[in-house]
């Protein structure tokens, strides 16, 4: 059954993508109710007990009933239905639910975008791994939060740590990163996944701190089965490999740091006027994402793409209400503002290269100075761009190219 798309009105489930979409439009749906929608569309044919769903989604995790009653609530309002009308799923007394929609199954292949076996199981034997083909799956950090990780390409490894508003999937249709994936992954195998809280990752999850960002990325090392590796980490992503490198040493080849800091807003603030402004900018975050202030969203996707055409504006507004929801959009930016990898950076002792927009409207070029400082055997290079987000079309992504392969060659 894996990698079937079926239809029941004006929706359709792609599980080989993982994605629910109305009219043809992508609806998001955090991950445990999808799961349990997948399974109760997949096994229609018969009433699936609450034990089978809770062994389905939830492993081996200990939850309580709550969490199973919070999903299917979830996931009948993604497609429209309620407790009530159970025009969908219906709750059947003492025995369990069942999904009882007219269904058609349109389609049995695997997706071209996106190769995945069943949850994030192996892929379909046979299947090939390119530039526009990546597998993808879940491992689980020691809370349980489940974490999506995949790979593309074939070649020696570059593992990316994750920073916010990426999405495995989507990523491979947006202007905002597509070129990243295709750039990264030539000629070597890239590896990146979803922070939690975002993405395919969980996004209900029990703690959200920098410490969980560090583990989960070595979550998704053991899961990988890589062993020694170069590391990329992009905007506050960088920070977390800073951290990662320090804490594994052995296992980190060569550190790449792209648009990143060591120091969070709040914390490189040295003086009244720069704390109210770091202060501002967080309540100003807290009302545009609470509220998906179209105004909001526009100016913040400015700060990344000030040099952006029209078209790559819209499609990153468009994106970031796509990768996370907007309580989670406003604890990552809290988050973002506390980081501090200022007094461990030093102790990185593996080569490091430091790319950074000279004109960066979100994280000033400082920035990366102060990491160039701080780390020993480091070397930097500024781009000619404004751009935090370097985009496809512009000089500066064609020169961070070339730079981060003679870099990883050497």
């Amino acid at each position: 059954m894996a990698g079937d798309t079926y239809r029941f009105g004006e929706y359709e489930l792609d599980t080989a993508r993982y994605q629910l979409y109305l009219a043809g439009e992508p609806v998001h749906v955090e991950p445990r109710a999808l799961d349990l929608l997948c399974h109760l569309v997949e096994h229609r044919d018969r009433v699936v007990s609450k034990n089978e769903l809770l062994d389905s989604v939830w492993g081996d995790r200990f939850v309580s009933e709550a969490a199973l009653t919070t999903g299917l609530r979830t996931a009948r309002l993604a497609i429209g239905d309620t407790g009530s009308q159970q025009r969908l799923i219906r709750t059947v007394h003492r025995r369990g639910y069942q999904f009882v929609g007219p269904t058609t199954v349109v389609r049995a292949s695997v997706s071209p975008g996106s190769e995945r076996g069943p949850r994030g199981g192996p892929p379909a034997a046979g299947a090939r791994t390119s530039p526009d083909r990546q597998t993808i799956r879940f491992c689980r950090a020691d809370d349980g939060t489940r974490i999506a990780y995949a790979t593309v390409g074939s070649g020696p490894p570059l593992l990316k740590a994750a920073n916010w508003m990426s999405h495995l999937d989507l990523e491979w249709t947006t202007p905002v990163w597509s070129h990243w994936l295709t750039g990264l992954a030539r000629d070597r195998q890239l590896i990146r996944y979803d922070e939690r809280g975002c993405g395919l990752s969980d996004w209900e999850v029990p703690s959200f701190t920098f410490d969980d960002w560090v583990d989960d990325l070595e979550t998704v090392v053991n899961a990988a089965g890589i062993d020694r590796f170069p590391l990329l980490g992009v905007s506050q992503g960088g920070a977390v490999a800073v951290a990662y490198a320090v804490r594994r040493p052995e296992r980190v080849s060569r550190l790449v740091l792209a648009g990143a800091y060591a120091r969070g807003r709040q914390v490189r603030a040295r003086n009244d006027a720069e704390r109210d402004e770091a202060a501002l900018d967080l309540d100003l975050a807290r009302v545009g994402w609470t509220h998906q202030h179209p105004g909001f969203l526009g100016v913040f996707a400015s700060q990344f793409l000030p040099e952006g055409t029209p078209r790559e504006l819209e499609e990153f507004t468009s994106f970031q209400r796509r990768t996370t929801s907007p309580a989670n959009g406003v604890r990552f930016l809290e988050e973002f503002g506390r980081i501090d990898v200022s007094d461990i950076a030093h102790r990185v002792d593996c080569p490091t290269l430091i790319l950074h927009s000279r004109d960066d409207v979100r994280v000033p070029a400082s920035q990366a100075s102060e990491l160039a400082a701080l780390i020993p055997d480091s070397r930097m290079v500024l781009l000619d761009s404004g751009n935090h987000l370097l985009t496809a079309s512009e000089p500066a992504w064609a020169e961070f190219l070339s730079v981060l392969d003679a870099f990883l060659a050497e």
